[in-house]
């Protein structure tokens, strides 16, 4: 392995094989390997939404730009999670257990706060199961009461985007109510 992609390299760079690079350079299919990494770069490149064929230090930069970013994102405790089912599956919550947890008191507020999830979906879905079990329409600070560390602001917003898709409704009075 290490001899077909020393040929690669070489390769890569534009530099004439001898005899034996070049029968590891047929025998290998180096060329068939480097029109796959081509693929995977291209690919991944994509992934992030970045231009394909950069220069390695350009690219070695942006990812050491992004990952200070997510440091950054993580220490103010949000975790991005590609999959959290398989990434942090305590983090996922079916939405019958949420509609255990989310039982609260007829004027709205909660038995037992929950934790504020991290990720934008989970945290609509969390504030659309509070709405789903309100007896009565609720203001954004009632909603916000059922979670532990929410801000009031990140409410707000979820529940106008919940009101702008149709899943919840907003009273005379600045409240919310399915």
């Amino acid at each position: 392995m290490t001899a077909l992609y020393n040929v690669l390299k070489k390769e890569r760079r534009g530099e004439d094989l001898d005899a034996d690079e070049r029968e590891i350079h047929e025998q290998g299919l180096v060329g068939v390997l480097r029109e796959l990494h081509d693929e995977l770069d291209a690919a991944v490149a994509d992934a992030y939404g970045w231009d394909a064929g950069r220069p390695e230090e350009t690219i070695l930069q942006r990812l050491v730009d992004l990952n200070a970013e997510r440091q950054a994102e993580e220490e103010e405790g949000h975790v991005r999670h590609l999959r959290p089912e398989y990434q942090a599956p305590e983090t996922v919550e079916t939405q019958a257990e949420m509609e255990l947890d989310v039982q609260g008191g007829g004027d709205g507020a909660p038995a037992d706060p929950l934790d504020w999830p991290s990720g934008l979906t989970p945290r609509a879905k969390a504030v659309r199961a509070v709405m789903t079990h309100a007896d009565a329409p609720l203001t954004v600070e009632q909603v916000a009461q059922h979670f532990y560390n929410a801000r009031r602001d990140d409410v707000r917003e979820l529940l106008e985007t919940l009101a702008a898709l149709g899943h919840v409704e907003v009273t005379d009075d600045r409240a919310y109510a399915t």
